[in-house]
């Protein structure tokens, strides 16, 4: 075996989860997922100037609902049709004025593509019930279960608040 390999497997081991990535908020902060561990996770590609844009309003409320037991992670992109705002000052207070967004936003991201980020490379290639491969749109969402591990995956027309996806909260 090749003895560099070797070493780059020691430093650069693949994610065994979610908890193994960090993310930077809308505001520029970082978190580790790992901040998380116990709790579900509802990872959603969100977009400003979409059909399905109006699903804010229902993540609001569903992270109003079931914010002890789930976190809700936005990840603004603009992959699709350039339907997201240029920067993130204007994105959040987008999401603030229009669906009085308190959950959770990451600063723009890719969600698929040469540039996707890498928690977004990881969840379309992890096995679940559902699907796995890119993202077709915005607002598909990735229920991440209490140990860090994708368990189901919805696409866009699946309404936040649809018992397909409370059921499993």
């Amino acid at each position: 075996m090749n003895i560099l390999l070797v070493i780059i497997g020691l430093f650069f081991s693949p994610p065994k989860s979610v908890y193994d990535f960090k993310i930077k908020t809308i505001d520029g902060k970082e978190i580790a997922l790992s901040k998380f561990k116990g709790k579900k996770l509802l990872i959603v590609n969100t977009a400003s100037k979409c059909g399905f844009t109006p699903q804010y309003e229902e993540l609001e409320k569903l992270h109003q609902q079931y914010g002890k037991e789930v976190v809700l992670i936005g990840f603004p992109a603009g992959n699709f049709g350039g339907q997201e705002l240029s920067s993130n000052a204007e994105i959040k207070e987008f999401c603030e004025a229009n669906f009085g967004v308190s959950f959770l936003l990451s600063e723009k991201v890719s969600v698929k593509g040469s540039d996707i980020n890498p928690l977004f490379a990881y969840l379309t290639s992890q096995e679940n019930p559902d699907f796995k491969g890119e993202i077709n749109w915005n607002f598909e969402k990735f229920l991440i279960d209490e140990h860090g591990k994708l368990v189901h995956r919805f696409r866009s027309k699946v309404k936040p608040l649809d018992a397909e996806i409370t059921a499993k909260l």
